[in-house]
């Protein structure tokens, strides 16, 4: 059974999904944007039998806290911050992360302060280079280079019911897969008064992230953590080539591709879930034979 809890992390409450015996392996899953802990509804079942699971919503998505700007600053250094104190708030010593986009930055971070307590990655469309961003990141690198109203002004439309929705669809075979209720969920919550700052907020401290790629490629390269990429390659956002670049700093990355999208869970959740058990009974078992 799933169970849906909150925990108090340094003034804030944060939502999150759990599931899975407290004494197995733990995964922690980082949803992206514009989407929270939802986006994993069928996968925590599918690997709960064998491992603990926990997905938290992270602040200003999903049912997590949305604190006013004046007093938090949307960047993805305390997204970070507040997932990485969440995760010693509950208890959790070590796990396994799946990452998916905005997860990719935040649980990077956590893994470059935090190395020894990361057992493996699973990266689902969640990026770690400049090869993989395609032209979609366009509108937002020129409010990086110009973070001016106008360009600001212009990524509001990323915030629109349709945007969204497009998001889930575009390059999924069998739309009928794809179930409504996420992308309109999506939408509800972006819809919150002040939200929409929020979130273009966020788009303009993305270039952050890609500053610390180097970084976060080094730490792959040092830590020669387990790496297994899920990638729907036909994501307008992240390139394959994104994923195929794991192996360039950790030669024993694996990566799998899968005839979908960006929001690869909702067409393909089955098999990425078999992919992550036998991946991490794989691995798991290698690293505690090894110790």
């Amino acid at each position: 059974m799933i169970t849906y809890q909150r925990a108090q992390v340094d003034g804030q409450e944060i939502f999150y999904r759990e599931a899975g015996p407290k004494g197995a392996p733990s995964i922690l899953l980082l949803h992206g944007f514009p989407t929270s802990s939802h986006m994993f509804r069928n996968l925590i079942p599918a690997l709960s039998d064998r491992y603990h699971v926990v997905a938290p919503d992270l602040p200003g998505f999903g049912f997590s806290d949305a604190p006013d700007r004046k007093r938090f600053e949307y960047t993805f250094a305390n997204l970070a911050k507040v997932i990485s104190r969440f995760t010693e708030v509950i208890g959790l010593e070590h796990f396994a992360m799946y990452v998916f986009d905005y997860g990719a930055p935040v649980g990077f971070r956590i893994a470059l302060a935090n190395s020894e307590r990361i057992t493996a990655i699973i990266s689902q469309n969640g990026n770690a280079y400049e090869a993989g961003l395609s032209d979609g990141w366009n509108p937002i690198q020129k409010y990086w280079n110009e973070p001016s109203k106008e360009n600001r002004a212009a990524l509001r439309e990323f915030l629109k019911p349709a945007a969204t929705k497009w998001q889930y669809l575009h390059g999924v075979k069998d739309e009928t897969l794809v179930a409504p209720e996420a992308y309109e969920l999506d939408s509800a919550l972006l819809a919150r008064p002040g939200n929409d700052e929020i979130q273009l907020d966020l788009f303009l401290d993305y270039a952050s992230n890609v500053a610390l790629y180097p970084k976060f490629q080094e730490y792959l390269r040092t830590n020669r953590t387990p790496l297994l990429a899920v990638w729907g390659k036909n994501d307008p956002f992240f390139l394959p080539a994104g994923a195929e670049a794991f192996k360039r700093d950790n030669s024993a990355a694996e990566v799998r591709f899968y005839d979908t999208g960006h929001f690869a869970l909702e067409t393909h959740a089955p098999d990425i879930a078999a992919a992550i058990r036998e991946f991490l009974s794989r691995k798991l078992t290698a690293d505690a034979t090894a110790a």
